[in-house]
């Protein structure tokens, strides 16, 4: 059974920063077979797409709105993948949630997401 747990989630101050981890497990997981990703609830909409990374790691793309503020990455060694926010704002208030594609998938997105950690809660005041 494979597993993302979520961590680095809390209350921060507008401008400050926060470093998600998702840690993944499974006996018959190859975490560097899937592409990893973040998403987060958006209005009218389940989850949006926030940032995605490749299998490898070589590529990472990202919604306009996080663009040169959060930067995703992954340590296929830890089985581990990364969002490092900075410049938080109030409207990044959301509950974040890890989601691994189905393997060998280039890209994470809304119709092809295999596995899904519980989420963390990110909190930013004005």
């Amino acid at each position: 059974q494979v597993q993302l747990v979520e961590s680095g989630g809390g209350l921060v101050q507008a401008g400050d920063f926060l470093r998600l981890s998702c840690a993944a497990s499974g006996r018959t997981f190859a975490f560097s077979s899937h592409a990893m990703g973040w998403f987060r609830p958006a209005p009218g909409k389940e989850r949006e797409f926030v940032a995605g990374v490749t299998g490898s790691g070589g590529r990472t793309y990202y919604t306009d709105s996080v663009k040169g503020r959060f930067t995703i990455s992954r340590d296929n060694a830890k089985n581990t993948a990364y969002l490092q926010m900075n410049s938080l704002k109030p409207e990044d208030t959301a509950v974040y949630s890890c989601a691994a594609a189905w393997a060998g998938a280039a890209t994470v997105g809304d119709n092809n997401v295999a596995y899904w950690g519980q989420g963390t809660q990110v909190t930013v005041s004005s």
